[in-house]
């Protein structure tokens, strides 16, 4: 005979352990969400807004955000939804490519830094700390400034600007990594010290410093934005998520949505590229 009261508390019991789950874990989720559809509209742009972002419809200029424009035209008519989803690509293209020379660069002198140590070490860090005494947009835009206009140099600055944070966070792992029993034991047997590094230290050093990549993901996003805001990056009518708030200040009075919704949009973006970000450092460290 079966035991219906058993079979009720089973069947409970694996509906609320999904239930628990996704209540712990819905931010992280929400901001998962947000992450692949920011990436969706970077890659596949046609697909989430198939109009033109540089047509506009004159007759229908300042629409609120509606059904017909998610959110809203501009003064020229064109669709802000569809000039924020194709401009995702240059935005978020120019951030990651900030990102992968802060990463790249940065790393690999906390590498050396800690890995030598001595003067070189001293020298690096020198530097490091003068880079970090100085903001890092200031620096960005000091630096946009003498390379001259254009995503690709908007990039390439504010990768120059955060260079030192990963320098400092890479180079605090491979001293922590060098003071292992392994480490020593590849020393103590004959190992060579380009394969120690190379085998042992690298490794595990590297996972702490990806997850402060997506953190300064987030960072790189407001700075790329920033730059852009302040007319450094592409040229118009090119749809750049900074530009656009730039361009819809000048309505601010007839037409809110040209500001708020870019700017909700890159706050949103942001907030999940650091929490995640965050959330994978935690992994990291257990």
């Amino acid at each position: 005979m079966v035991d219906l009261t058993d079979e009720r508390a089973s069947t409970t019991l694996r509906l609320t352990i999904p239930w628990n789950w996704l209540r712990a874990n819905a931010f992280t989720l929400l901001a998962a969400a947000v992450a692949l559809l920011a990436l969706g509209w970077a890659l596949f742009p046609s697909f989430f807004a198939g109009g033109d972002p540089l047509t506009g419809v004159p007759a229908q200029k300042f629409r609120s955000p509606s059904a017909e424009h998610w959110f809203g035209t501009d003064n020229l008519g064109r669709d802000l939804y569809t000039r924020m989803v194709h401009g995702a690509g240059l935005s978020l293209s120019a951030t990651l490519t900030a990102v992968a020379i802060a990463l790249l660069a940065g790393s690999l002198l906390g590498l050396l830094s800690g890995a030598i140590g001595g003067i070189v070490d001293a020298a690096v860090m020198r530097v490091v700390d003068v880079l970090l005494a100085i903001p890092s947009l200031l620096l960005a835009l000091a630096l946009v400034t003498a390379l001259g206009f254009g995503t690709r140099n908007v990039a390439v600055a504010v990768g120059v600007s955060l260079i030192a944070n990963f320098a400092r966070v890479m180079r605090s792992e491979v001293l922590r990594v060098r003071g292992e029993v392994y480490v020593e034991a590849a020393h103590a047997s004959g190992v060579r010290w380009y394969t120690v590094l190379a085998r042992h230290i690298l490794p595990n050093s590297a996972p702490p410093v990806l997850a402060l990549a997506a953190v300064e993901f987030g960072m790189a996003v407001l700075s790329v934005s920033a730059l852009s805001f302040l007319g450094y990056g592409a040229k118009p009518p090119t749809p750049e998520w900074g530009s656009l708030i730039s361009e819809g200040r000048n309505y601010l009075a007839v037409a809110w949505w040209l500001t708020t919704l870019p700017g909700l949009v890159i706050i949103a973006v942001v907030v999940a590229a650091q929490y995640l970000g965050r959330v994978a450092g935690r992994g990291t460290h257990r």
